[in-house]
């Protein structure tokens, strides 16, 4: 018989009911060292201060009037973005998902409105993770993703990750955009070559396409930067955002230059929850703390601690870990054993680790989590890669 949970998660065994900054605890007062975030979501840890007092004060008040009407938090926080970043407006969603959706319709329209309808294709990267709407699971291309959900939606050309001939080689008269996450999350936390960035920059103005950067995971301060793109002094014409930007309370986002956004006129796209009260007032808490002076320092600060203890587990425990890559606190550890072997002996020594592709755990913690817990979770792992050893 079916649960009544449609069962399309693999979850694992485990329940909690309570967490405060990077600890969770299940109902039998058992407490994880979280080094996932709700998969880079909690940005700020659980039940963050700020955030909680955000949620009550709004929750208060106004929880939702819809689109129809003015919402001045939307405002607030589209502001701040805004200032922020290289964008002239912002559309919100509930998701990552959904802003992936607006930046592939936003692509679209804008040649349309050009009078070049055919000029519609979108290069994206083998590895890549863009949701699992129809356009998403076509812009990924994998085929864990798209196994039983054809036809495809066209449009989407997959080329090798960081291969700038191959990118050359895929632009045609057709091709309108260029798509790409600068850090791949769920590919393995892949980072892109600045150079490269810079190339698929140059290749966008030559022939006249957009550049879209889906930064929902490796945005909002998770690599030491606001967004990740600002390593590289390259900047999008759109870009995706969710995950970090609500704090562990649903939103997104997709910002974009007022050129790209030019065909984006009423009616042509809109949502019923997208920028609410109650998410836009916690979306301007987070923003007010991640652009306050010396968040970024704190973060890459952090980054610089953790990424050295990883570096020692791999000197350390050779025969389970390999290597260590990603950017400020999106670390990944390569693993020589099966990676769910892993995150499952996290479980026993009560850190939780998050999966991704290439054999590789994802290290993602809150971007406040104290350094004293960051050594914890290392001592941890440590306990879980000895465990491994004496098992093999």
């Amino acid at each position: 018989m079916i649960s009544p949970v449609l069962p399309t998660y693999a979850r694992a065994p485990l329940s909690f009911v309570k967490g405060q900054g990077p600890w969770l605890e299940t109902e039998n007062g058992d407490r994880y060292l979280d080094m996932g975030a709700g998969i880079a979501t909690c940005s700020l840890g659980h039940a963050n201060p700020m955030l909680v007092e955000a949620l009550e004060a709004q929750g208060r008040r106004l929880w939702h009037t819809s689109n129809l009407y003015q919402i001045p938090n939307q405002q607030a926080l589209a502001e701040k973005l805004v200032a922020h970043t290289f964008a002239d407006t912002v559309f919100f969603t509930n998701s990552g998902t959904e802003a992936i959706e607006l930046a592939v319709k936003m692509v679209r329209k804008y040649f349309h409105d050009q009078g070049q309808p055919d000029k519609l294709e979108i290069i994206t990267f083998q590895g890549a993770f863009h949701g699992r709407s129809s356009a998403g699971i076509a812009a990924s291309g994998g085929a864990k993703m798209v196994d039983g959900f054809g036809p495809l939606l066209p449009g989407f050309v997959q080329v090798p990750f960081d291969d700038i001939e191959a990118v050359r080689a895929a632009i045609t008269p057709a091709t309108a955009a260029i798509m790409l996450e600068p850090v791949q999350g769920e590919g393995g936390i892949r980072v892109m070559r600045g150079c490269f960035i810079k190339e698929l920059q140059a290749l966008a103005k030559e022939h006249d396409l957009l550049l879209v950067f889906d930064e929902i995971q490796c945005g909002m301060g998770r690599t030491g930067k606001l967004f990740a793109h600002e390593w590289f002094g390259v900047t999008p014409d759109i870009m995706t955002v969710a995950k970090g930007i609500g704090g562990g309370f649903p939103l997104g986002a997709c910002l974009a230059t007022e050129r790209a956004a030019s065909g984006m006129i009423a009616g042509t796209h809109g949502s019923t929850y997208g920028g609410n009260p109650l998410a836009c007032a916690i979306g301007c808490a987070v923003m007010t703390e991640m652009t306050r002076e010396g968040f970024m320092e704190d973060v890459s600060r952090l980054a610089g601690h953790l990424r050295q203890g990883l570096e020692s587990l791999v000197a350390t425990h050779p025969d389970v870990f390999e290597f260590v890559r990603g950017e400020g606190l999106m670390l990944a550890l390569g693993c020589k054993v099966p990676v769910m072997d892993v995150v499952n002996a996290g479980y026993d020594h009560k850190v939780i680790i998050v999966p991704a592709s290439d054999n590789v755990v994802r290290l993602l913690p809150p971007l406040n989590i104290d350094i004293y817990d960051l050594d914890e979770a290392l001592w941890r792992l440590d306990q879980v890669a000895t465990a491994l050893e004496s098992s093999q």
